[in-house]
Parts: structure tokens; C-alpha cells; sequence
């Protein structure tokens, strides 16, 4: 990994979304079901559910990173999951920041993979590692990504109280 560091702002966020949407509609795919892996792909979902007038959108919630270049030995599905059966038979894009090893996403498309008519994958960034090729991305990089939703840190510590 660089040392350098890749910085995504608000403003160029809105961009990835729109570029995004667009390679989607441009490649004839039509999601009926907008899934994300929270929490990196959370806005991303929303933005693309609005960008591709998909109102149909859920999330899984995936705990992999624990901190920069940080992370447990296999990714876990945390409660709530999305009931299978609720995802049969429909195209589902599914929406994350980053592909990083991307074992999270491998962990997702599994999960899901019986249920669905098709499934493909959309992401802000992606990296040269990954051992999942997203159909739908937006900028490639070998940098650790700061996001403009987590570069400061959060404001409460939940594991000890307040952070700042």
C-alpha cells in the first residue's frame, strides 16, 4: 500500500455517485433492489436508489476493518440480515465504498448468490488486490482511502465515552 493517502471529499463523492449511475444504466442493467454493506456502502446505496429511481433498497451489515490496515480473519454478517427469500428473483447491485481484499464483498455476493436472479457490484474505489472485480467502479488506487465520513474520527467512544 502507498504511503499516500487518497482523499475523497463531499463534492467528489456526489460525482462517484453520478458516474457510477450512469456506467449502470449505460451497461443495460436495471437493479430491481439496491443492497449495501454498512456502513462504507450506506450512502452510496442511497445515492445511486435516487440517481437510478431504485426505491427498493437494504442493507447488510459486514464487521471486517477494525482500523487502518486492520482486520479480523474472516468477515462477519451482523444482525439484521436481510431475509433471503425477501431477495428472490431480483437484480440486485450491491453498493460499497471500497474493494479492498475484498473478501467483504465475496462474503456478500455469497451470501446472497442462491436467492438472486443477478447480482453486480458497485464501488467508489478498488484495488489492485482485490480478489473481487467489481462491475461498476468509479477510480482504482493502491492508496488508503480517507472518506470524508470518517477522516476525523468519530465524536464518541462507545467503547469508554465521549472521544472529543
Amino acid at each position: 500500500m502507498s504511503a499516500e493517502r487518497e482523499t475523497l471529499t463531499y463534492p467528489l463523492f456526489g460525482d462517484a455517485v453520478r458516474d457510477l449511475a450512469h456506467q449502470v444504466v449505460d451497461s443495460g442493467y436495471e437493479p430491481d433492489l439496491v443492497l449495501a454493506i454498512a456502513r462504507g456502502g450506506l450512502g452510496l446505496a442511497m445515492g445511486l436508489g435516487y440517481a437510478l429511481d431504485v426505491k427498493n433498497l437494504s442493507a447488510v451489515n459486514v464487521e471486517f476493518y477494525t482500523g487502518v490496515d486492520e482486520r479480523l480473519a474472516v468477515p462477519i454478517l451482523l444482525p439484521p440480515t436481510p431475509a433471503a427469500i425477501d431477495l428472490s428473483g431480483l437484480r440486485v447491485l450491491i453498493a460499497d465504498d471500497v474493494s479492498d481484499s475484498g473478501r467483504t464483498l465475496e462474503h456478500v455476493r455469497a451470501f446472497i448468490a442462491d436467492h438472486v436472479a443477478d447480482a453486480r457490484i458497485a464501488v467508489i474505489y478498488e484495488k489492485p488486490q482485490t480478489i473481487v472485480k467489481a462491475d461498476y467502479v468509479w477510480r482504482r488506487t493502491d492508496r488508503w482511502i480517507d472518506f470524508p465520513w470518517s477522516v476525523e474520527g468519530p465524536i464518541v467512544d462507545r467503547r469508554g465515552g465521549l472521544a472529543h
